[in-house]
């Protein structure tokens, strides 16, 4: 019998799948909640997780539970809603909330659940579905050292980089100020290629000059294949997502309060590209969304 704590994960889908996979590979006894898109949890399923049908049945039957969720309203829902995890913890469990979600929520979730005697860590993920899938991820942990002890050797099995920031909503805290350099800095790269592209400029000859000085950076690496190739596989994130992020940050910062200039007008260009419905698009299409502003093109964008 396996002396390894069972293992609960809610949200096996772009990001998640990856890492339960890994948990799995590990030997945890790992169960999953049913997703809208079956063929993540079917694959699951033949490799040897188990399914629940509610959040409520996986806390009764699991020790650490892990969230891998859109935003903080469906963490929200999934913990206090109707047949909730909060209905089914039982004391001395753990929940781990690996969203991108808001902080003040996670400090929130982690005082309910404190009067359960369930601790929670925020864990949320950096990287793409690609080092998901490798088990190559990085991650950001906040809460208690005795919380965060016990859930970075699950961590460990899909993350390579595991920085320890603080208690429970610096991991969040750290993630959203990462991602609004990362997501704010794609903006930016958006506007310059359509402008470029407007302006008839080589847009091979463009990728040379950036990728040889100080503006070159992992994210134009990871938008320019689409724009110069056609291929989004290196940045695999929904715009929704995105648009989602930003607007999370910026909450984060008015609260603060802090400036967010800048932030607020890379969140509209996210925010514009939804509005549009392009929001199951995956992010490096953005210049074309932005060109076509301006009755401009770069490529036609993907079905």
């Amino acid at each position: 019998m396996s002396t390894k704590p069972r293992v609960g994960y809610i949200g096996v889908g772009l990001m998640g799948h990856g890492a339960a996979k890994h948990i799995l590979r590990n030997g945890y006894p790992l169960t999953i909640l049913g997703h809208r898109n079956r063929a993540p949890v079917d694959d699951l399923l033949t490799r040897g997780a188990t399914e629940a049908h509610t959040p409520s049945e996986m806390a009764r039957t699991s020790d650490i539970v892990f969230l891998c969720l859109p935003s903080a309203a469906e963490v929200e829902a999934t913990v206090l809603g109707p047949a909730g995890l909060l209905e089914g913890f039982s004391s001395g469990a753990t929940l781990v909330d690996s969203t991108s979600s808001d902080p003040a929520l996670t400090r929130r979730l982690g005082t309910i659940l404190a009067e359960r005697g369930v601790e929670m860590v925020d864990a949320p993920v950096g990287r793409t579905p690609r080092e998901a899938e490798e088990g190559k991820l990085s991650t950001f942990l906040g809460g208690s050292p005795d919380a965060v002890a016990r859930v970075k050797p699950i961590i460990a099995s899909y993350a390579d980089t595991i920085i320890e920031a603080g208690p429970l909503g610096a991991g969040h805290t750290l993630k959203l100020v990462n991602n609004f350099i990362s997501i704010g800095t794609s903006a930016v790269i958006s506007e310059a290629v359509a402008t470029a592209s407007r302006l008839g400029v080589d847009l091979r000859k463009l990728y040379e000059v950036v990728s040889a000085g100080g503006a070159n950076s992992a994210m134009f690496q990871m938008m320019m294949p689409w724009v110069l190739e056609g291929d989004d596989s290196r940045l695999k994130g929904p715009i929704r997502i995105a648009a989602k992020d930003m607007r999370t940050y910026c909450r984060m910062a008015e609260a603060a309060p802090a400036p967010s200039f800048v932030a607020q007008a890379c969140s509209q260009v996210w925010q514009m590209a939804l509005a549009q419905g392009h929001g199951e698009r995956f992010m490096p299409v953005l210049p074309e969304i932005v060109a076509r502003l301006s009755r401009g093109h770069i490529r036609d964008l993907p079905d």
